[in-house]
């Protein structure tokens, strides 16, 4: 591979994921355009047949009667959406003789993060020169899945059930197709496009990992199992640690997750604190700044329902220590809490210092240290009390008759703090030392 190559692949990248994080929210990143929140309200942007406002739609089945939260993106508009899960974004258009009452949008832009694009495929070499198979159930992931296995960096799919594996910088060496080209569905996944006949669309095969390190300044992270719908039991961490970096930005290009016990959070690398959490109910701001250079994004998914995800863009920003000079109102918030839903940039303020919280070693010695000498004192105190209490005076005169010995004396212990007292204590004199009882 040589450098040239090598220079356009990482100018590409960078280009990619630059334009990712500057777009706004109008602009598709999923195969089939589900998130898509664009503005094209007409099926073609030159020349297209215009779309019909979802709020009067109610002879359809998707309208805003039937789906009033928003559900999907419909509204009180004419813009293209995806509500069903079908292969690009559609609307309903006004009904014709032949019937048809809705088309699909022309939206060249509709990719998700991660899409290289449509390319060439002439064989000869083809674009990707790794192992391959095929399959009669194949989808995006379980390609991407198949070539990171084997330890590629690039999945791409074919005729809807090809898959191809490789490391080639070069992929755009046949030429790059339009996305309109790669129309295919894939045989395991009709809502996913797996290339076409002789076009092939090309991963990274970094999407849809559970857990990674990340450390250049830009990049994505995806859901685990992206672009499919995550599974259950996902337990996913990925640490993003950007040196010289005094806040990363996070931008979610895509959060569709409908659960409110799976959740995103994002930790402080150093301590594991819990800095902000989202779910199918709370849902990530516009924007998630963390003033620290060293986070971690955790991923838990439970038993139940299953959704797209989230494909989030980060971006170091070195030097920054303040958001002041932003323009738009914010506000910031501390570690472990979330601000109000109004604002549009969420600022997380992390621990300052990366010292270790764990307890010096000296001073667990002496700890314990400390603890056994007590419990030895303790224990020799008891001892030494039980030894006293058990004691009798021995008889005076070991000839005596057992029936003529005098009771023992008794014996008063008197406890201080530094020694153990024993003294006698002489009964009251009565007649002779005997026992008011006895007669004469």
């Amino acid at each position: 591979m040589g450098s040239r190559s090598l220079v356009r692949e990482s100018t590409r990248v960078a280009l990619l994921i630059i334009e990712l994080i500057s777009v706004s929210v109008a602009e598709c990143y999923t195969v089939t355009g589900a998130d898509y929140r664009g503005f094209q309200n007409q099926t073609s942007q030159q020349g297209g047949k215009p779309c019909l406002y979802w709020n009067e739609t109610f002879q359809h089945p998707y309208n805003t009667n039937k789906y009033p939260n928003g559900e999907g993106g419909l509204g009180n508009h004419n813009y293209c959406r995806n509500p069903d899960g079908d292969v690009r974004p559609w609307c309903y258009i006004v009904e014709y003789e032949d019937g048809v009452y809705w088309k699909y949008c022309d939206i060249p832009t509709c990719h998700m993060p991660g899409y290289l694009g449509c390319f060439k495929d002439n064989g000869d070499p083809p674009p990707l020169s790794g192992i391959s198979e095929t399959s009669n159930k194949l989808t995006i992931q379980t390609c991407i899945n198949f070539c990171r296995s084997k330890r590629f960096k690039l999945a791409g799919m074919e005729s809807g059930y090809a898959c191809f594996c490789g490391n080639d910088a070069d992929y755009w060496k046949h030429g790059e197709a339009n996305s309109t080209e790669c129309n295919q569905v894939c045989f395991g996944n009709h809502t996913q496009l797996c290339g076409g006949d002789g076009r092939i669309n090309i991963f990274d095969t970094l999407i849809g990992s559970c857990g990674g390190n990340y450390s250049a300044d830009i990049g994505i992270i995806y859901s685990p199992d992206f672009p499919d719908n995550y599974a259950n039991g996902r337990v996913c961490y990925w640490t993003i640690q950007v040196s010289g970096a005094s806040m990363i930005q996070f931008h979610f290009a895509l959060f569709d997750i409908r659960d409110a016990s799976d959740m995103v959070e994002f930790l402080d690398g150093y301590s594991n604190e819990v800095l902000a959490r989202f779910d199918g109910r709370n849902r990530p701001y516009d924007s998630v700044n963390v003033s620290a250079s060293f986070v971690i994004l955790y991923f838990y998914s439970d038993g139940a329902n299953r959704a797209d995800g989230f494909a989030v863009l980060y971006k170091g920003e070195p030097g920054k220590n303040s958001p002041n000079t932003l323009d738009t109102i914010t506000e910031r918030v501390g570690p472990g809490t979330i601000g109000a839903r109004s604002s549009k940039i969420l600022y997380i303020t992390a621990s300052p210092s990366q010292s270790n919280p764990n307890m010096p070693v000296w001073t667990i010695y002496a700890l314990a240290g400390l603890l056994t000498l007590t419990a030895i004192v303790m224990v020799s105190k008891i001892l030494l009390h039980l030894t006293v209490k058990s004691r009798r005076i021995p008889a005076q005169d070991s000839s005596e008759d057992c029936s003529q010995s005098s009771p023992s004396e008794p014996w008063v212990i008197t406890y201080k703090p530094s020694t153990i007292l024993f003294f006698k204590k002489k009964l009251k004199e009565q007649q002779g030392d005997r026992s008011p009882l006895v007669g004469d």
